[in-house]
């Protein structure tokens, strides 16, 4: 099956339907931040990482946090690659050939110095740290959306860097105008 452009969904957000079956993203709500023909990466913005604050993930790779430090909020992005960092960030802060541009204000950069900027103060307006990502093969995504496992809408600063992650998912549904009372654990097609 060829994905055709306007079908992709960089940029924008998968948000979990009640009847998911993966306990592993129930109530998840994704920041997709690529999706093509050989597949899709995400990264879950709503899930904190249990004990993991952003001073205890810079003690671990033993960088310095100075006075200035953009804290950001630690995440468990997924179930691929648990041990390895992203940060998904506003595009005011680039590093050429380590920065990926996602849409026009959001970018996603997966090395240290992102983290070692943010740690002296000269990192990103707005940062969230993913440990691991989630991640489909070809057509897996596609296959899951035609059995209403997600709702996709776009994706905005104030849901994808928001602290208050238990309402990120609500606030995602609002986006389409739905309340999460109304949705259903079953789902057809017509």
């Amino acid at each position: 099956m060829r994905i055709e452009p306007e079908r992709h969904l960089n940029g924008k957000l998968l948000i979990a339907m009640p009847g998911m079956g993966d306990p592993r993203f129930e109530r998840a709500v994704i920041y997709m931040c690529s999706h093509s023909d050989e597949g899709a990466m995400g990264l879950v913005v709503n899930r904190r990482a249990p004990g993991v604050s952003f001073g205890e993930l810079m003690a671990q790779l033993e960088i310095e946090v100075g006075p200035q430090a953009q804290l950001a909020d630690v995440h468990v992005g997924g179930p691929v690659e648990t041990a390895r960092g992203f940060v998904l960030h506003s595009s005011d802060f680039h590093i050429d050939d380590s920065t990926m541009r996602v849409d026009e204000g959001i970018s996603l950069t997966a090395t240290l110095e992102v983290l070692r900027a943010m740690a002296a103060g000269s990192g990103p307006r707005k940062a969230l740290i993913a440990l691991g990502y989630s991640g489909w093969a070809p057509s897996q995504l596609e296959g899951e959306l035609q059995r209403n496992g997600w709702l996709t809408c776009e994706a905005d600063e104030e849901i994808l860097f928001s602290r208050d992650d238990a309402m990120k998912w609500e606030r995602a549904l609002a986006k389409l105008g739905v309340s999460p009372a109304a949705l259903s654990a079953t789902g057809g097609t017509a």
